[in-house]
């Protein structure tokens, strides 16, 4: 196949078709561009000789046809004519009376004179039938009218069979007089008769046909047989000898192709097909190339109304199947002049059979390209030329040989007509590319179409024709493998060639702009853009994105479907490149505004779906409602945010303009953003963010943008490659919003708990060991809604650190009596923060104490010990960051907390669902005081002891320490000093057993450490130890719980078996003297209680009284001075646990003086099987006084 572009073919181009200098009739159409000027004009043939007029709608099977004109006659509407045709138009084919025949009638309502001066060389050209359609409203405007009527029908008079006049409007006398040739009706509805009277009218033609084909068909011995000839001939055949075998042979041959085609239209169509076949071999003899052409053209035109009984013009219907149509019409063989049985006349070849006349599918197109090269000879036949291409097309197509039928279409395109108009330009390349078309040869077609709608707005019209322009390039959109729906675009690689395709885009945009219709040209430019993106140049896509600019400055590119007058809807065209989005994911709210599900209310939220665990039935689908909807919630008026992992793939860069969020199933307020992306730049993130306003399913579906002026909605689903964590999450009922402040300053270190949980708010504070400081926290409720329901839990982190007592403490009953908290009301709340950790001193310290000669042991208390410790030098950190090195007992140690608040309220708190906002705590806790070293000493009391304890200033300020009923004790910076406490033994096994005793600890050994604990916690509360920095105003308490080692305890611990001895009734303990006179009885009385949990006894006592000379020497022989009332003695039965028992006697002083009462027990098995500290009597002093004295 050649190019369009190309010059004149040469003779041999196509083959089977031979052409007589094609040079003088053969130029290229004009191809051009919108505003081009290229292209020629086709050359004039002789005028008043050649077709003027082209039928490109001409088929093989219209050979059969008979050609009726109808036309207007004066003024009548449009509307109302063509309402009349098309009901004329209706009445194509009818069977003919007492026949099997059928007539096909062909209308036309124009159709050029000189065309019909071409009806004895085909037939089908001649008009045989005129009907007219006229209005008359008036009597007297009857003869005016009838008069035009006379006047119409003596243009096409030569060759008319009959005529027809539909008048229209005339009532009266005239329009009741019976007339054949004239139909008189009221109006254009009341006109039923129409088609019985086309139908009388087709009848009359067929009456006029059938005469005048008996007549030429008629052997006429002797009579001249006329020559039939084309207009151009007349004057070439001026002259000749008629009576020259040649010259008879050329008039037989052309008047057997004239019979050839009445019978055709007669319905005769084996006749038809025996005299083609003679026509043509009298033709060949005599090479009158032109006729046996016109033979050869029906010969196949014949063939193929045969084979292809549905017709070549693709008119579905059109065309009753003919079947049995061959046999020759039994109605009129006894006619005088009638063909024979076999349908051949009586001198023909009787022996030709219908197999034989009838072309095969291969032998028509032959035939046709004999005919053609025939046609071609004549400069004055292009148009027959032309047509017959046509034809063989239309055959060809059906039998679906596209590269022959494309054959024919090229040689039709290099046909040389006359000067055509631009009309009938248009015409031309619209049906060439339809014949294109109908092969399967889209972009050839498209081509043709394209070619078309250049010429609509050719320069030399006057008034270019930009709809009809755009509307023909909307055709060739096909062709081009271009659709106007972005979607297509999505769907694997791109198709066809995107060269022509962007030059048919803009083309599109200029038409559309020319045609006054900016919207359409904003579409079609932004179609290019997002289509035709990787095939622009950095310059192109530069300029493009400058005249959509200047274009949507006037008319804003929208979302909303184009409908254009033809009924072709354009849809939007959405940037879903510009910027294009890779990733799309939707955020979790903060930590701090997460909703979270009440436990007890979990249950209600199961779903019941399916009575199964496990279903391998459902598993997929649950599999697909994971990978849509997220695990997290939103909340009903808070801020919820999208992030959009995007690119901008432009040159130069990006404005985005109004981005927001696209949704569904949940009312929802978008906030757009504007952004500006730099050239080429790479993934960038990008949040978009909106406020729900309802509650139920959400789905994020997409964004929308405006770039360049084209707002567009970005549908996720349409994206392309594009990543993304789900698209559908829950939105629960509305929660108040609780923001906190405290008094204490924000720290610039974030805690990073193990558990994962996010901190909204961090404080930090630095606190001396045994410090207390409080928090002011102000709770401010800044949602909507009220804030009802308030739980503060705290959550030590993990630390090497042992805490003693709560780190935190609060009490919520104030805070809480301030609720329901309504939006914009603060409410306080105060927490304490204590820090007491371990005050027992450092292994280093300790070492340090030893090397400078500190000794705790026999120290008499009337001596206070006094000793400044210095720090070694080589133990002092140079750097403070240096302080955890082992010699620096100034470390500071470092405690972090959580304080969670958990707060609910509104229609979330009614649907189980709460908040939690938590607050950092990082506290420095610096050491204040050291316990270096703890004693204990004997008390004069049993019940009493002395605790001795070695404190150590370890601050850099001077600082004091008291205890509970002790003076303060003053200690430089860096001193160390004893303090002796004088406490009361503490009954240990009279502490409640606590239920975690019993339950959490099973391990005796954590038993006995959680024991040890609440022992060391009982003797702190009572020593109450604080110490005061008055210089920084700052205070705190020591506690000696973690330095009470169990010799001390032991120590401390009052006896299971506690011993009194009364004497006169008085008990005597400590420095207690008891006074008597001598020569009187004194009551003695020994009681025993046993506190213990076991039964003890039974004990034997023996009381050995003594004086003490103050200088180590005891005497015992006091058998002179003292006597006793009964035995010395005392023996105690068993004793149970929480009983008591009691002995009695009584002492006789013979002497005055200071007596003292030493009483031991007896050793047995009992009494050792009990410890030494259980068998603790207190010391008994009697003063006799003499009667004297007394007195």
């Amino acid at each position: 196949m050649r190019d369009l572009h190309r010059g004149s073919r040469p003779d041999c181009a196509t083959p089977g078709f031979r052409s007589v200098r094609p040079e003088a009739r053969r130029v290229p159409p004009p191809v051009g561009t919108l505003g081009s000027r290229r292209g020629g004009d086709w050359l004039l043939g002789t005028s008043g000789s050649t077709m003027s007029v082209p039928d490109y709608m001409q088929c093989a099977e219209d050979h059969q046809t008979l050609l009726v004109v109808v036309q207007p006659v004066g003024i009548v509407s449009e509307e109302n004519f063509f309402r009349i045709y098309k009901r004329i138009s209706s009445v194509s084919q009818i069977n003919v009376r007492d026949s099997q025949r059928v007539l096909y009638i062909r209308y036309r309502h124009h159709y050029p004179p000189e065309n019909n001066e071409w009806g004895d060389f085909q037939t089908h050209r001649k008009v045989v039938g005129l009907i007219t359609v006229t209005d008359c409203f008036s009597a007297k405007d009857w003869p005016q009218t009838f008069e035009k009527f006379h006047v119409q029908k003596e243009i096409y008079g030569s060759t008319l069979y009959d005529s027809r006049l539909f008048v229209f409007g005339l009532q009266g006398e005239i329009a009741e007089q019976p007339r054949t040739d004239v139909a008189f009706y009221p109006n254009y509805d009341e006109c039923e008769s129409v088609e019985k009277r086309i139908e009388d009218f087709i009848e009359s033609l067929f009456i006029v046909l059938e005469s005048k084909r008996l007549d030429r068909a008629t052997d006429k011995s002797g009579d001249k047989i006329p020559l039939l000839c084309v207009p151009f001939e007349k004057k070439d055949f001026v002259g000749l000898d008629t009576d020259s075998r040649h010259y008879k042979k050329r008039c037989q041959g052309r008047m057997r192709k004239h019979v050839g085609d009445l019978c055709l239209q007669a319905g005769m169509l084996q006749d038809s097909l025996v005299h083609y076949h003679m026509s043509v071999e009298l033709l060949r003899s005599v090479n009158d190339f032109l006729w046996l052409g016109a033979a050869l053209e029906g010969l196949c035109s014949a063939s193929v109304i045969y084979h292809y009984p549905g017709g070549t013009g693709g008119k579905a219907g059109a065309r009753r199947p003919q079947g049995s149509s061959l046999p020759a019409d039994t109605g009129n063989r006894h006619r005088p002049g009638a063909l024979t049985t076999n349908g051949i006349n009586a001198d023909t070849s009787t022996e030709i059979g219908r197999a034989k006349n009838c072309l095969s599918p291969e032998d028509i197109i032959d035939k046709y390209k004999e005919a053609i090269s025939y046609y071609s000879k004549y400069k004055n036949a292009g148009v027959i030329e032309l047509e017959a291409c046509v034809k063989a097309v239309r055959v060809l197509a059906i039998q679906k040989r596209s590269m022959e039928a494309s054959e024919f279409l090229q040689n039709a395109v290099y046909i040389n007509l006359r000067q055509l108009s631009e009309e009938e330009k248009i015409q031309r390349y619209s049906i060439l590319s339809e014949l294109y078309e109908l092969i399967g040869f889209h972009r050839k077609s498209a081509f043709f179409k394209r070619v078309a709608a250049m010429q609509c707005v050719a320069p030399s019209i006057a008034e270019p024709g930009w709809r009809a322009c755009y509307k023909l390039l909307l055709e060739t959109l096909p062709g081009y493998s271009l659709s106007l729906d972005p979607k297509d675009f999505n769907k694997g690689t791109h198709r066809g060639w995107a060269a022509v395709q962007m030059r048919l885009l803009h083309e599109l945009v200029y038409a559309s702009r020319r045609m006054g219709n900016p919207a359409l040209s904003v579409r079609h430019l932004s179609f290019l853009l997002q289509t035709m993106l990787d095939f622009l140049s950095d310059q192109e896509k530069k300029d493009v994105t400058q005249s959509l600019e200047s274009y949507t400055s006037k008319c804003p590119g929208t979302m909303e479907l184009l409908s254009l007058p033809d009924g072709l809807n354009l849809p939007p065209v959405p940037f879903t490149k510009l910027p294009i989005v890779r990733r799309v994911k939707l955020l979790n709210l903060p930590a701090s505004l997460r909703p979270q599900k009440m436990k007890s209310l979990l249950g209600q939220n199961m779903s019941a779906k399916s009575p199964f665990i496990y279903s391998p039935i459902i598993a997929h689908n649950r599999g697909e409602e994971r990978s849509k909807k997220i695990d997290f919630q939103w909340v009903q008026g808070d801020v919820c945010e999208v992030q959009l992992m995007v690119y901008n793939p432009m040159p130069f860069e990006l404005r985005v303009e109004n981005m927001g969020l696209l949704t569904s199933g949940v009312e929802f307020e978008s906030l757009p953003a504007a952004l500006s992306l730099p050239a080429e730049s790479g993934l960038y993130p990008v949040t978009l963010v909106g406020v729900p306003r309802s509650t139920g399913q959400i789905s994020i579906n997409g964004y929308h943008t405006t770039v360049f002026g084209v707002f567009s909605d970005c549908l996720l689903d349409s994206l392309p490659g594009i990543k993304t964590n789900g698209s559908t999450v829950e939105v629960i009922p509305a929660l108040p919003r609780l923001q906190i402040s405290t008094s204490l300053p924000r720290s610039a270190r974030t805690l990073q708990p193990s558990s994962g949980d996010e901190i909204s708010t961090n404080v930090s504070v630095q606190l001396y060991n045994g410090e207390t400081q409080q928090l002011d926290i102000k709770l401010e409720n800044i949602g909507t809604e009220p804030l009802e329901k308030l739980e503060v839990t705290s959550k030590i982190l993990t630390t090497k650190e042992k805490l003693y007592g709560d780190f935190l403490s609060w009490k919520l009953e104030e805070t809480l009596a301030q609720f329901p908290l309504q939006p914009g009301k603060t409410a306080t709340f105060t927490v304490n923060i204590k820090v007491k950790l371990d005050f027992s001193c450092q292994e280093n310290l300790l070492q340090d104490f030893n090397d400078d000669g500190i000794s705790v042991s026999g120290l008499p208390l009337s001596s206070p010990f006094r000793q400044v410790v210095k720090p070694r030098v080589d133990s002092k950190p140079v750097n403070p960051s240096e302080s955890s090195k082992a010699g620096d007992f100034s470390h500071v140690k470092t405690l972090e907390a959580i304080l969670n608040f958990k707060y609910s309220g509104g229609p979330g708190h009614i649907d189980g669902y709460y908040r939690n906002l938590s607050l950092g705590i990082h506290v420095e806790a610096e050491p204040s005081v050291f316990f270096t070293r703890v004693s204990t000493l004997p008390a004069t009391s049993t019940r009493q002891c002395h605790l001795l304890l070695d404190v150590f200033n370890s601050t850099e300020h001077e600082l004091t320490i008291s205890a509970k009923n002790n003076e303060e004790l003053i200690l430089h910076a860096g001193e160390c000093q004893r303090m002796a406490i004088q406490v009361d033994k503490f009954n240990f096994e009279s502490f409640p057993e606590s239920p975690a005793e019993r339950t959490q600890f099973t391990n005796p050994k954590q038993l006995e450490e959680e024991r040890q604990e609440a022992r060391g916690l009982e003797i702190n509360s009572k020593l109450d130890i604080h110490w005061n920095i008055p210089s920084l105003k700052r205070h705190g308490e020591a506690s000696v719980e973690g330095i009470l080692n169990q010799l001390v305890l032991e120590h401390l611990q009052l006896a299971p078996l506690q011993w009194d001895v009364l004497v006169d009734g008085q008990l005597c303990d400590c420095d207690v003297v008891a006074d008597c006179r001598v020569g009187d009885p004194i009551p003695l009385e020994v009681r025993l209680t046993n506190w213990s949990k076991r039964n003890v006894g039974p004990f034997a006592l023996t009381v050995i009284p003594y004086q003490d000379y103050q200088n180590g020497v005891h005497n015992y022989e006091l058998q002179d001075a003292i006597t006793f009332v009964g035995s010395n003695t005392f023996y105690i039965d068993s004793v149970r646990p929480t009983e008591n028992s009691v002995c009695l006697g009584a002492l006789l002083f013979l002497y005055t003086g200071d007596f003292y009462l030493n009483i031991k027990f007896h050793e047995d098995t009992t009494s050792k099987e009990l410890p030494l500290s259980w068998f603790c009597l207190p010391s008994v002093h009697i003063r006799a006084q003499g009667p004297d004295l007394q007195a």
